[in-house]
């Protein structure tokens, strides 16, 4: 779809925003959208974009709508998730809008780049078969913590056919009903499962080369970065337990790698101490050979020994966080409770 035709028809893209408590986060992120309708020469598009609240308490919701935008609050008898959240403003938007061909999903603590919406759009015309085309989601912060850091280099992702996008894609509105959009159940890493389900159908998930979004992530405490690294590991397992099979082990390789490292070998090294204190120690050089393995590839490609340092560091600390969302997945199954976002903001 040429910039020209949308002007013409720009009721043909819209937006589906989620947050909670974003407070300045999401106002920035409502004007950005604004701002890039204007770019492409549609300056109503307000009302293409839906936002949807999970319990905010801080003016979200009213800022919204003084904006001019649709606006679902989630019941809160009921688990947020940001799967969720994307289901009912993804399924809001169809009700309102129901031309809608293509829809710029976005994180309500991001963004929009001013030139992703046309170059995104362009891509994923002339592509076909391409589901999701997801840019380069940058950090906004970087240098005001090291987990900030970790975060935008994270999101260095090759360009090219992917098999995974992050919270903040645009996607064809086809390919997101041939399988049911996102899975509600998920408190996290919803995305990439949504793109295996895709993949499943046959289409195709692009990264093109283009920023896309900018990220205030604020993770500024290790506790943070721990939390937001157990939601991980929850996700890893909980995506496994779904669709791993034989042939086709679908997130195994980390899971395996989190357990390992999270627990077996913590638990050997233990054991080893009670009868070899020195060959203990040895085991415990895994991980910092893991660490410089890990710092030496980010440093590579990046040149910056702090940054590939720390990269490194965090990466396998995690893995015992990872461990502990393991855990918590496990349990959760065992008592059948209802699975419960992980905030670390």
């Amino acid at each position: 779809m040429q910039k020209k035709e949308l002007a013409e028809d720009p009721l043909r893209l819209g937006f589906v925003v989620i947050g909670r408590n974003e407070g300045d986060r999401l106002k920035n992120c409502l004007r950005s959208i604004v701002d890039a309708g204007r770019s492409l020469g549609e300056c109503h598009l307000e009302n293409s974009i839906v936002y949807v609240d999970s319990g905010s308490h801080d003016g979200s919701v009213e800022f919204a709508r003084n904006l001019g935008c649709l606006v679902v609050c989630l019941d809160s008898t009921i688990p947020f998730t940001a799967a969720r959240a994307r289901n009912a403003g993804f399924k809001h938007l169809l009700q309102k809008k129901p031309v809608t061909k293509f829809v710029q999903f976005i994180d309500g603590d991001c963004t929009l780049e001013k030139n992703w919406l046309s170059t995104a759009l362009d891509s994923i015309s002339e592509q076909h078969d391409a589901a999701v085309v997801c840019g380069r989601r940058r950090e906004l912060f970087p240098e005001k913590s090291i987990y900030n850091l970790l975060c935008d280099m994270e999101w260095d992702t090759p360009v090219g056919e992917t098999n995974a996008c992050g919270g903040d894609f645009l996607a064809r509105r086809d390919a997101l009903e041939s399988v049911g959009a996102f899975c509600e159940e998920l408190i996290a890493g919803e995305e990439p499962e949504m793109c295996y389900r895709l993949a499943d159908k046959g289409w195709k998930i692009y990264r093109i080369n283009c920023a896309m979004t900018a990220h205030d992530a604020a993770i500024d405490k290790f506790r943070q970065f721990w939390l937001r690294s157990k939601r991980s590991g929850h996700a890893y397992v909980e995506r496994c337990t779904i669709h791993a099979t034989r042939s086709s082990p679908y997130c195994v390789r980390p899971v395996v790698s989190i357990i390992v490292l999270g627990a077996i070998l913590p638990l050997i090294i233990i054991l080893t101490s009670i009868f070899s204190f020195k060959f203990a120690v040895a085991l415990v050089l895994i991980y910092l050979i893991l660490a410089v393995k890990i710092s030496l590839a980010k440093y590579r490609k990046y040149k910056d020994i702090y940054a590939a340092f720390y990269y490194g560091l965090l990466t396998t600390v995690g893995k015992f966080a990872q461990f502990s969302g393991v855990l918590q997945f496990i349990y959760r199954r065992v008592h059948r409770s209802e699975s419960r976002i992980i905030e670390y903001k």
